[in-house]
């Protein structure tokens, strides 16, 4: 996969409470229109994968409350830090967005994802909910089928992400099934 490098000067945003956020409107506009990052009242504020996906796509530039420069290993070992998943939802996230995929935080299945059809966003709800599975990783079946019960409830289609050992990620569609003892 390659990913290239913006052509555009990096957008400032400031480190503050292990978020990063932009407080210029005339900035953060068009990260915003193109579906990054929340408003938080006159700011937007990003997630941690959000963040490392904009560094590292060079399209921005991290200050901590120093002044110093933040940069993509450092905040991906503080992400890491504070969250076990941190590392997969960027994989993932970076996977989707350089297929043109906008994406945002999912619904509370664990590691996931919402994510809009090409042109939907924000006009439209999200179609498809991707959660995560790190290759060797073992859930439970039951689990599984209750996430995937919940997200075919909300009107989105079930996909599966799974991160192979190198870094590639490769996605199932799934779809509701019924076991019986």
């Amino acid at each position: 996969m390659s990913l290239e490098k913006s052509e555009e000067p990096p957008v400032e945003a400031a480190l503050k409470g292990g978020s990063a956020h932009l407080d210029d409107p005339a900035v953060f506009g068009s990260l915003e229109q193109a579906g990054y990052g929340e408003r938080e009242g006159k700011r937007l504020v990003l997630k941690d994968y959000e963040t490392l996906y904009l560094l590292f796509s060079g399209r921005l530039k991290l200050k901590d409350k120093d002044g110093a420069d933040v940069s993509f290993n450092s905040l991906a070992e503080r992400a890491q830090d504070a969250a076990r998943d941190s590392w997969t939802k960027f994989i993932i996230y970076r996977d989707l967005r350089s297929r043109g995929y906008i994406v945002k935080d999912g619904f509370g299945f664990g590691t996931d994802l919402r994510v809009y059809e090409r042109g939907d966003f924000p006009q439209k709800a999200a179609k498809f909910v991707v959660f995560a599975l790190d290759e060797g990783t073992e859930k439970e079946v039951g689990e599984l089928n209750e996430s995937v019960r919940q997200i075919i409830k909300m009107g989105k289609e079930a996909i599966v992400a799974v991160i192979e050992r190198r870094g590639e990620v490769i996605y199932y569609k799934v779809s509701r099934a019924n076991f019986r003892k």
